[in-house]
């Protein structure tokens, strides 16, 4: 029988054996090594947390996110790294990426879990509990006295996500609020098809949605729209419009002010852009001096282009997992399920869901610091 058994060996379940590495604890996970998702995050790099961090940069219950927060911040978390040999830098955005690779800290964690057992490419059906908790997986069965779910959301399945924490949870009571992908591109709807023929072009743009804004690159796609402007608007976005400013810093009266430049050459915009947003408005490629007031009321668009996206790009293309399990029914000051003793739920299976830029891997190392046995 082990003290703690951990279903997951991502970041936040990495965490939580480091913080416990003294007791008896077993570690599973479906892949063949851990920290898969570490490993391929950031562009190989690790994306680990931003400068800035605070409840406004989730979805979720803010006190909850700040009291899990308060815990374990990203000045904590940095200083944990940097104690172990590894310090990241800060890129642009304020965020924090390791210098060389996700090896830097995936190499830290195999330290730090080496007394725990690892039994890898195994698979969770299943949890019961009377006196203990019985872990059945397709190989074996465990006991424990105490049990972490941090297997997860249901982003990246070529990487092993599964539903298995929200069945878990389920299976002991708990809700789970609807999940679909976030941090994700967009699909555009028939209106907006002239956006494909754009693939490959990148501009910074602002997009509002709801009263959130954001002003960051945005990339077209053979699919639709993505780059980090849109996987952050996906974040808040469920249906209805959107708005994209292609000019977020100027006003377009500036540029059509005396100008007897072609539009294409007057707008500071990709030609390619510029010329099948023209289309799309069915104005020509014209000198700006001859243009009339209903063409510059059309143009006022690039400002302040609404529409509604058909849709996103799906689980295998999303950073993240949107919704999970109900956050009330947990103790923030534990993690541990407020219906089931020594039953803990950390990282991206909670119904917490962090911007692009650091703040889902610090919610997984943070909610996982946060983690505190009835016994300790």
């Amino acid at each position: 029988m082990y003290e703690i058994v951990i279903i997951g060996a991502g970041a936040s379940g990495l965490m939580v054996a480091s913080k416990y590495k003294e007791k008896s604890i077993a570690i599973i996970d479906t892949n063949p090594k851990i920290a898969q998702k570490i490993k391929i995050s950031g562009g190989g790099k690790c994306n680990v947390t931003n400068a800035h961090v605070s409840e406004q940069n989730y979805l979720g219950d803010p006190l909850f996110i700040k009291t899990v927060l308060s815990a374990f911040d990203q000045n904590e978390l940095l200083a944990f790294l940097k104690l172990r040999g590894c310090e990241p830098l800060m890129r642009k955005d304020n965020q924090y990426f390791c210098k060389n690779s996700a090896d830097e800290i995936i190499n830290i964690f195999k330290k730090e879990i080496n007394n725990c057992a690892l039994f890898l490419n195994q698979s969770v059906l299943k949890i019961t509990k009377k006196e203990n908790f019985l872990i059945q997986t397709n190989r074996k069965t465990f006991e424990a006295k105490c049990v972490v779910v941090a297997s997860g959301g249901l982003s990246y399945p070529k990487i092993g996500a599964s539903p298995i924490a929200y069945e878990i949870a389920k299976n002991f009571g708990h809700t789970t609020n609807a999940t679909s992908p976030a941090l994700v591109g967009f699909t555009v709807q028939k209106d907006q098809f002239w956006m494909k023929e754009l693939s490959g072009i990148s501009m910074v743009v602002g997009i509002r949605v709801g009263d959130k804004r954001f002003c960051q690159d945005l990339l077209f796609t053979h699919k639709g729209i993505s780059g980090p402007v849109v996987l952050n608007a996906s974040l808040y976005w469920n249906k209805g419009l959107i708005a994209i400013d292609f000019l977020p810093n100027g006003s377009l009266k500036k540029y059509l002010k005396n100008s007897n430049k072609l539009l294409s050459t007057a707008l500071p915009l990709p030609k390619r852009f510029i010329k099948a947003f023209l289309t799309h408005l069915d104005i020509g490629d014209k000198p700006v001096s001859i243009l009339n007031e209903e063409e510059v009321q059309k143009l006022s668009q690039l400002k302040n282009y609404t529409f509604a996206p058909a849709g996103n790009f799906g689980y295998s293309k999303a950073e993240v997992t949107r919704g999970g399990i109900n956050t009330d029914e947990l103790y923030a000051t534990n993690m541990m399920s407020k219906l089931v003793k020594n039953l803990f739920f950390v990282g991206e299976c909670l119904d917490v869901t962090g911007e692009l830029g650091g703040y889902n891997f610090q919610w997984a190392f943070s909610s996982a610091k946060r983690v505190t046995l009835s016994a300790d």
